[in-house]
């Protein structure tokens, strides 16, 4: 497999729920001004779409989008533990944090990195943020994962747009933090920040 991903973007979620999975794959740096990726594609080619993760499977096709991807990455190893079982309650509140993190936080920082996006609109977001970022630190006030006290995908993912706040002046406060340090430190996570270039 080849992953396909742009420094500090969402595919970091990817990157470290495939070491965790303990997969093997390729990390395929995606330029942020050309477009070509490392291995010397047009990343159109990979994505029409235009963005990251790709997911490039052994057998040729592309998976894209997050909630996809992650949740193909935790079912090709289930023994990780990284996803519950299909079919079970357990597994749509997983595939409701991925939409929560996706639709409710992910995009919501968007506009934050735009410099061509209007200050009232930056408001407006910062607001809106601020009223999902309090519902999560709530939600993990008494837990240690998402999910309770099992690792999921869905961890990776908000650790990774959570990350964001400090690049764009957005602060998670103390709970979400605390939360970011304690994945952060995960081995898995460590090597695939280390990976891209985030870390030393």
């Amino acid at each position: 497999m080849k992953l396909y991903y742009l420094t500090g973007a969402c595919a970091l979620a990817s990157a470290a729920s495939l070491l965790e999975a303990g997969l093997k794959f390729e990390l395929v740096k995606v330029d942020r001004q050309t477009r070509k990726t490392a291995d010397g594609l047009d990343f159109n080619e990979v994505n029409p779409k235009g963005y990251v993760p790709a997911l490039k499977l052994d057998n040729g096709e592309v998976l894209t989008e997050n909630v996809a991807v992650l949740q193909y990455i935790a079912d090709c190893n289930p023994a990780a533990k990284l996803a519950p079982p299909a079919g079970t309650l357990e597994r749509y509140h997983l595939v409701e944090w991925l939409a929560f993190i996706n639709s409710e936080v992910h995009k919501s920082f968007s506009p934050l990195f735009r410099k061509d996006a209007p200050e009232d609109v930056k408001q407006y977001t910062r607001k809106n943020l601020a009223v999902r970022l309090d519902y999560l630190s709530r939600v993990l006030a008494g837990r240690t994962f998402l999910m309770g006290e099992q690792f999921t995908v869905a961890d990776p993912y908000l650790f990774t747009v959570l990350g964001w706040g400090s690049h764009v002046d957005v602060d998670i406060g103390p709970q979400l933090k605390r939360y970011v340090e304690r994945i952060g430190a995960r081995p898995h996570v460590i090597a695939a920040m280390k990976a891209e270039g985030l870390i030393r």
